[in-house]
Parts: structure tokens; C-alpha cells; sequence
């Protein structure tokens, strides 16, 4: 058995007593990179001298020190657009290849405070444009369930690395879904707290409205744990939002009776697979017999999301981007004849097919002759959005659904088609729109593949969400499956 296996209550027990070290669990993982990274590939960077180092230390306070951090000695995955100081962050792009930052970001610092250690930056489509981690400039990342099929994305390298038993747990961060698809995909419990409750500064900025870092982990109560950590106000973050946090842990009980949870018939009509479907129907008579109130809604503007956040999320994107000039870090392109050329032969080289292709949409809608038709129109119907999920939470506690609409495809199924891999994201894009909390659970297996529920929230009511995920997590066994790394 993996020390893996353990709960973080368990493990942070034998710690305590002394029975396992945090250089144990440095080796553990190490020794599981060594057997299936070839396979996964789900990180950019191992940084396995830091990470043993740490853990010596970390071992070292825990004999000198009565209290010891609930994350201590947990090797951890770091989504490589969120910046580590004196650890490379490329955001899987080759314009940072060279990227060595000086500060970090506030999560890293606030997760060292927690005793808990990096073992290295994991994969990722590129500047987080992605849905499959085959966006990335450095390689694919590919599915520990079916080593044939995605992973996911754009944190697709976190979900796989946590699925994969690499490490014990990792961020990410969601722009439109890039926690909660992968961690469907890859059978994992993926969250996305609400705009503001995490800080995203040292988060390099995809689409700064839209952005959020947060947890990928076995289950719901690790989700519970790491967001403890990590959730708070930060006066280095302009949007971070300055309100309680509460104890996420103390709420997980498997009393739901009497919570309202609506359904979108929206969520649930066509293009979702009837496979997928099925798990989600199975997933509310659990929930139903567990004394929740269950009862379809609509969300009418579901159908704009998509169009919505394709105009916003690349124009927020084209000056995100525009700083990346080859001046200051990164990539300079060699022999140019002036500084314009300079510019654009480093953006041209340094900058993948899906990035341009964002930053032209982007800059398009914000041109002039244009904005008022595109970008304005857009903002508006995000809007209608928001007010979409108010109505229903006037009545619901939670909104459920599916995370995706299908389980994962397979590798370069959809590379081409760039329309097809964006409509994966139908039913995670709203919450961004309307900065909502969600999560992203196991609901069982469709053909082999992990089917994801997804359960949304009223903003800041991450403690009811994690009550419904928890007692529906402990009344099946889902989230016990393990990957099997398969082919075919």
C-alpha cells in the first residue's frame, strides 16, 4: 500500500508519533514519478533535490515542535503558470522557457507556511488556453485512466499527477473549467472557488475576470484542507475579497436533509452523453435519498456562455499578453532589424498556434468599429448569466449537473477542431461568467472512463458545497476506483 493511500488525518498522525517522516512521503512520491511519469508525463519540472531538502527540514521542526501544519510533509503539484521564486514557470509556453522567477505567488507561500512540499511544476496547455493539455509547447500530458485519451485541461498535468498517484495533492487554476474538467476526466475532486477568495497574485493572467486558482485532490476532505490554506484575503491582490473564512472541515457531515438542489434541464438535454447522463441521474437519487430537496430549473442563457466566454476570456487575453515583447524576460528572437521586427518574431516563435489564435479574437473584439458590437454586447450577456444563477439560488441551495458534457477523448481527436474542443466546456464556463464557487466530484465509470457531477454554489458558500460533495462521496464508492493506465 502507498502512504498515498492514507488520509491527510492519518498521515498527519504518523507523522505526529513519528511513525513515517516527511522525507518519507518526498520518497514516495519520487519513487512513483520514477515508475509512471514516462507514461503520464505530467510535469514540466521534477525538482527533486529542493523537495528532499525541505523535507529534511520540515522533519527537523516536527521533532522540535509540538504543532506541525495538517499539510505538512505532503508533496504537492504546482500548476506552472503560478509563480515559484527560484523555480522555472513557463506556463507550458516556450516564450518563458527561461522564466526564473524572483517573488511567489501568495498560494505557494501560503502552502510552505503549511509545511507541505513542492515536488515540481506540472503541465499545463499553454497560458492555460486549453482544454486537453495538448496545448502545451513542451509535450502532451495523457490520461492515467487511458493512456490513449486527454487528461484534460488546461490543468491537465495536476489532475493527472494527483490521479496518476504522483503526489497527494496539486493546484490549478480555472479560467473556464480548467480545474473541474480535468478532475473529471481523470476521476479526481476538482474545485473552484469563488472570484476573490483566493488570491491570484503570482498567478500569471490568462483572463483576469475569469481566473482562480485552487485544489485538485483525492477527495473532498483533502479539498477541505488545502482550501483552508489557501483561502484568504491579500492585500497584494487588488480582487481579492476581504471575508470570513470559515471551517471548511467542521462542515463535512452527511447531513444534507432538507438542502434545495435545482437541476437545469439545460444541463442535462442534448449533446450530453447518455452515458454521462445516466451517472448524473444515479448521482441525484443518492442525493435524494440522502433527504436533499431535488427539482428541475433553467438557466436560459446557457446557450451564449460559450459565445460569451470566447470573446471576453481572448480580449482580457490579448492585453494580458501583450507584455510578452522579448524586453524584459523570456525569449528575444535573434536577428532583428528593429524593435517592431524584434516583436514579432519573438511573439511569432515564442507563442503557439491556440495562443495566437486567442490573442487575434481578442484584439478583433477590441478594435475599434468593433468593441460595442463584440466585447460590450458580450459583457452583457455574461449579465444575463449572473442573473440566470441568482434567480435560481433565490430558491436552491446548490445548482447540479454534469462537469462535461462526454468523458474524455482521446489524444489528437479534437486537436484540429478547435469549435468542437471549446463546446467541452458549456457546462463550466457560466460559473466563471458569473464568478460562482464549484465543484467537480467522481461519479462513477462510462466504458472505463471517470464521468464527473459537478455541484455549484451561491459566491463564498464553499462550505455547502463541500457538505453536499462530502455525503455524496461517503455514500458511494467512486472516488476509491483507482486509475488503471490502460491502453486503447
Amino acid at each position: 500500500m502507498s502512504l498515498f493511500d492514507l488520509s491527510i488525518t492519518e498521515i498527519h498522525k504518523r507523522l505526529k508519533e513519528r511513525e513515517i517522516s516527511a522525507t518519507d512521503l518526498v520518497k514516495e512520491s519520487l519513487r512513483r514519478i520514477d515508475e509512471v511519469e514516462k507514461d503520464v508525463q505530467a510535469f514540466l519540472l521534477i525538482d527533486s533535490d529542493r523537495a528532499l531538502s525541505r523535507a529534511k527540514k520540515i522533519d527537523n521542526d516536527i521533532v522540535n515542535s509540538e504543532e506541525i501544519g495538517i499539510l505538512a510533509g505532503l508533496p504537492v503539484g504546482i500548476k506552472d503558470n503560478i509563480i515559484t521564486e527560484g523555480v522555472r514557470t513557463t506556463c507550458g509556453s516556450k516564450i518563458l522557457e527561461n522564466y526564473n522567477p524572483i517573488y511567489s505567488a501568495t498560494v505557494y507561500k501560503r502552502i510552505l507556511a503549511g509545511q507541505s512540499i513542492m515536488i515540481g511544476k506540472t503541465n499545463m496547455d499553454e497560458f492555460a488556453m486549453g482544454s486537453s493539455t495538448e496545448h502545451s509547447a513542451y509535450h502532451p500530458t495523457f490520461n492515467p485512466w487511458n493512456l490513449n485519451y486527454v487528461p484534460g485541461g488546461s490543468s491537465g498535468g495536476s489532475a493527472a499527477a494527483v490521479a496518476a498517484g504522483e503526489v497527494y495533492y496539486a493546484l490549478g487554476s480555472d479560467t473556464g473549467g480548467s480545474i473541474r474538467q480535468p478532475a473529471a476526466y481523470t476521476g479526481v475532486v476538482g474545485l473552484k472557488p469563488t472570484y476573490g477568495l483566493v488570491s491570484r497574485f503570482g498567478l500569471v493572467a490568462f483572463a483576469s475576470s475569469l481566473d482562480q486558482i485552487g485544489p485538485i485532490t483525492k477527495n473532498v476532505e483533502d479539498a477541505a484542507y488545502v482550501l483552508q490554506t489557501i483561502a484568504g484575503h491579500d492585500e497584494y491582490d487588488s480582487t481579492s475579497a476581504n471575508v470570513p473564512i470559515p471551517d471548511y472541515i467542521s462542515g463535512l457531515t452527511r447531513e444534507i436533509k432538507g438542502l434545495r438542489i435545482g437541476v437545469p434541464k439545460e444541463y442535462m438535454g442534448e449533446g450530453i452523453d447518455h452515458g454521462v447522463k445516466e451517472k448524473i441521474q444515479d448521482a441525484i437519487e443518492v442525493l435524494s435519498g440522502l433527504g436533499a430537496i431535488i427539482e428541475e430549473v433553467s438557466l436560459p442563457h446557457t446557450e451564449y456562455a460559450v459565445a460569451t466566454y470566447y470573446i471576453i476570456a481572448p480580449s482580457e487575453a490579448s492585453s494580458n499578453l501583450a507584455r510578452y515583447d522579448g524586453v524584459r524576460y523570456g525569449i528575444r528572437a535573434d536577428s532583428a532589424e528593429n524593435l517592431i521586427d524584434m516583436y514579432k518574431k519573438t511573439r511569432s516563435e515564442g507563442l503557439g498556434s491556440e495562443v495566437k489564435r486567442r490573442i487575434m479574437l481578442g484584439t478583433y473584439a477590441l478594435s475599434s468599429g468593433y468593441y460595442d458590437d463584440y466585447y460590450l454586447k458580450a459583457q452583457k450577456v455574461r449579465t444575463l448569466i449572473k442573473q440566470d444563477f441568482e434567480k435560481v439560488f433565490d430558491k436552491f441551495d446548490l445548482i447540479l449537473g454534469p462537469t462535461v458534457p462526454t468523458t474524455a477523448f482521446k489524444i489528437d481527436e479534437n486537436i484540429n477542431d478547435p469549435l468542437t474542443m471549446y463546446l467541452n466546456d458549456i457546462l463550466t464556463i457560466p460559473v466563471n461568467l458569473a464568478g460562482l464557487p464549484a465543484i467537480s466530484i467522481p461519479a462513477g465509470l462510462v466504458n472505463g472512463l471517470p464521468v464527473g457531477l459537478q455541484l455549484i454554489g451561491k459566491h463564498f458558500a464553499e462550505a455547502t458545497i463541500l457538505r453536499a460533495a462530502y455525503a455524496f462521496e461517503q455514500s458511494t464508492e467512486h472516488n476509491k476506483l483507482k486509475a488503471q493506465f490502460v491502453r486503447g
